[in-house]
């Protein structure tokens, strides 16, 4: 319901939109969901899993067109329906350079009108590639970008390369041997006199198209509240609890991973996902690196007692809806985009989805009652 309560209900859908809750009136078609929660669509800002589909291995690399349409299903048949898909453009070359991310909008304008999920772009812009700003900024232009997160994974890099952690990960997704990355990489350090004057130029074009942004792994609150400054009022898996609060002490979202609040903690060891959402520090869970998080989460949240129910699924539906701009989905209410999945609770460790609708269309189906 609008006010967050679960109640037995028929509800009605006309042209895409609830059309009623409860009461009677006369309809066409009807599906019988008795013992199952019915429950707003999830909305999902922030997810890379697509790039298992285009790289299910290093340096093996699969059509564009055909890991949108699979990662589609995917996203439905977890509950999701609206993803925004995290493409990240960065420096290194392979699967995150610029050939890749044209390729990449490319082939989803090409399958948009196949794919079930409202699919959105979430454009992860690598801060150190200053290159790309005029491609970004003419992609802003033309209203491709609806999110835009700066992201600045040098730091981490530096580490591993240095302690010689995982440079061969590195390596295979840049199709480029150990010693070529180490010297693309000095390479691209060169120019981090560019970096904040071209994030500065960027966050003040997107700010004038009205497009949100993210800024990626704050490391402190002054990180935070610089980023707070340029127009962010999104803060994406924050370092540490400080600055966490800092950004919910200033009116911005804080974004945590899901697989992190199902987990019960984080891999790169960093705050708690459900620790923080339990003290009010994180309002909105993200798919990450794994879909079936989303909607495991916010149960996995209330079976530890860190919240109750209607404000755990609010994380991944009504609050990213609105942290985005969305005031026509996100919750069940008349008038609102019939958005909804079906979940099959009756064994609360492990929940199912059942069904999936998108704008009033059937858009998955595993199981339902005749």
């Amino acid at each position: 319901m609008a006010d967050g309560s679960i109640a037995e209900a028929d509800i009605f859908i006309a042209d895409g939109k609830i059309a009623g809750i409860g009461g009677s009136r006369q309809a066409h078609r009807s599906l019988d969901a008795k013992g199952h929660l019915i429950l707003p669509g999830i909305v999902d800002l922030h997810g890379d899993v697509f790039e298992r589909q285009l790289m299910p291995r290093p340096g093996i690399q699969f059509d564009q067109r055909l890991a949108l349409i699979d990662t589609d299903r995917q996203l439905v048949a977890n509950g999701v329906t609206t993803a925004y898909h995290g493409l990240s453009w960065s420096w290194e070359p392979g699967l995150r350079d610029g050939s890749s991310a044209v390729a990449f909008m490319a082939a989803l304008d090409q399958v948009r009108p196949r794919l079930l999920a409202d699919t959105r772009l979430h454009l992860r812009h690598e801060t150190f590639n200053v290159e790309a700003e005029q491609q970004l900024i003419a992609w802003m232009d033309q209203g491709r970008i609806d999110l835009l997160s700066f992201n600045d994974h040098t730091v981490s890099i530096a580490e591993k390369i240095e302690k010689r952690e995982h440079p061969v990960r590195y390596a295979g997704r840049s199709e480029l041997t150990e010693e070529e990355f180490r010297s693309l990489f000095d390479l691209v350090m060169s120019r981090a006199g560019e970096v904040e004057s071209s994030i500065e130029r960027l966050a003040r074009e997107a700010r004038s198209r009205h497009i949100p942004i993210a800024s990626h792994n704050d490391s402190s609150p002054t990180d935070r509240a610089w980023f707070h400054s340029l127009g962010s009022r999104l803060c994406e898996f924050p370092c540490d609890i400080e600055t966490a609060f800092f950004a919910i002490a200033n009116g911005d979202a804080v974004i945590m991973g899901a697989p992190n609040a199902v987990r019960g903690k984080s891999h790169y060891q960093r705050p708690a996902a459900g620790e923080l959402a339990k003290a009010g520090l994180c309002t909105i869970l993200a798919s990450d690196y794994y879909y079936p998080a989303l909607l495991h989460a916010p149960f996995t949240l209330v079976r530890e007692g860190k919240l109750d129910f209607a404000k755990a699924w609010s994380l991944v539906s009504e609050a990213p809806a609105r942290a985005l701009g969305h005031s026509d989905r996100g919750s069940i209410a008349e008038g609102l985009r019939a958005d909804l999945v079906l979940v099959d609770d009756t064994d609360p460790q492990l929940p199912m989805v059942a069904a999936t609708m998108t704008e009033g269309r059937m858009a998955f189906c595993a199981h339902l009652g005749h």
